[in-house]
């Protein structure tokens, strides 16, 4: 039997959008540069992450006390970031993340009481048949485990242009992802989820704006029922047979996001 492909968790619902452009960012190593969008993306999600660790092991910080962690971020990611071909500059992008850091943490996350943040998984092995194996690795990124009196759910974060419309957060897209946190979440602690998942959403553009919208049914999308086949079934065929389909009707099927589109014969121009 060969050494198993290890897969980062918070990849793998995208294996289900294009198969092919997954392919070549995550086993063939093919990346595009950091964008300043993605950029500002990731800064929140640090400080806001910041926070909510904080409030689950009782230290008492306040949005300002975390801020700082959205700024270093934005300001010294630790790699290129090209900003002069970007749609926003970084004093916006400072200004938006920040009037989002701070609305996050004062008008949402008291809502919840968190169990855990980005939590760490114990490894997930996913048998494909014929010496090939799966193992699903790392933290449920960007995630919290939240508490309520009906027992465990998963919210996930979100950010971008898009990711609140009309009052609520853009959860299309996304229900592979929470499925794949659910179940490497009841792997790791021996607890079952009960409650729906949730897309907490953060509009970076125009008036920065949050929402909340839930999922249903994202484990089961995963693993199936009795009388249907799950998505995992299918991965196991692509790893199986080394086909990774391509999807040029994806939202990501453009040279903006994909790093193999300048190569790919299926694009959609």
């Amino acid at each position: 039997m060969s050494d198993p492909f290890r897969i980062r968790a918070s990849s793998w619902g995208s294996l289900f959008d294009c198969a092919h452009k997954w392919e070549g960012e995550h086993l063939l190593g093919m990346w595009k540069p950091y964008s300043p969008r993605a950029l500002l993306g990731t800064a929140i999600h640090a400080s806001t992450a910041a926070f909510d660790d904080a409030r689950v092991n009782h230290f008492d910080l306040t949005p300002d006390d975390t801020a700082g962690i959205f700024v270093e971020t934005l300001r010294d990611p630790g790699k290129d970031v090209d900003w002069s071909t970007s749609d926003i500059r970084i004093r916006d992008a400072e200004r938006i993340g920040l009037t989002l850091h701070t609305r996050y943490c004062l008008e949402v996350s008291p809502n919840y009481q968190f169990e855990a943040v980005e939590m760490e998984t114990v490894p997930l092995v996913i048998d494909c048949g014929h010496g090939i194996q799966i193992q699903l690795t790392g933290t449920l990124d960007r995630s919290r485990i939240r508490k309520t009196t009906n027992g465990i759910g998963i919210s996930d974060l979100k950010t971008g242009k898009a990711s609140v419309q009309q009052g609520k957060a853009k959860t299309k897209g996304f229900k592979a992802q929470l499925g794949t946190y659910e179940l490497l979440y009841e792997h790791t602690s021996g607890k079952q989820v009960t409650e729906p998942g949730e897309i907490i959403g953060l509009k970076t553009s125009g008036s920065p704006d949050i929402g909340t919208g839930e999922i249903h049914g994202a484990k089961e999308t995963l693993i199936g029922t009795d009388s249907s086949h799950g998505l995992i079934e299918y991965a196991k065929e692509y790893f199986r047979t080394g086909l990774f389909p391509p999807n040029p009707s994806s939202y990501l099927c453009d040279e903006k996001y994909c790093a193999r589109w300048s190569t790919c014969k299926f694009k959609d121009q």
